[in-house]
């Protein structure tokens, strides 16, 4: 199975909407637009994961890139809407510590506006 995104821009932050599977096939696609998005100085972006079925350690690289990426160029990264086996995941791997995260669209449009 494939992945899918989208890209909304919501004033000032790039909302990417990601659906499908996150694994070593698919993850290069995320790379090349969701990265892109870190790339200026003082970005934010939203990773909505709510659609997301499933992540793999690859998925999970490509997410602790764009981290990386975000705090290299002062900006910032969050994502939202994970679902409960994604969640799990990223619990197992300790990116709940590592990343910020948000329960909805709206939860994490407000953390990046502040």
């Amino acid at each position: 199975m494939a992945i899918s995104t989208t890209l909304e821009t919501l004033a000032d932050t790039s909302l990417l909407r990601a659906s499908g599977r996150l694994d070593g096939s698919t993850s290069p696609q995320l790379e090349k637009n969701l990265l892109p998005l870190l790339a200026e100085p003082g970005s934010k972006v939203l990773l909505d994961l709510a659609e997301l079925d499933y992540v793999s350690s690859a998925g999970l690289r490509i997410i602790l890139m764009a981290a990386k990426r975000a705090k290299q160029a002062g900006g910032r990264f969050v994502l939202c809407g994970l679902q409960p086996q994604v969640s799990e995941v990223f619990e197992m791997s300790g990116f709940t510590r590592i990343l910020e995260l948000a329960a909805s669209v709206d939860e994490g449009r407000g953390r990046l506006a502040g």
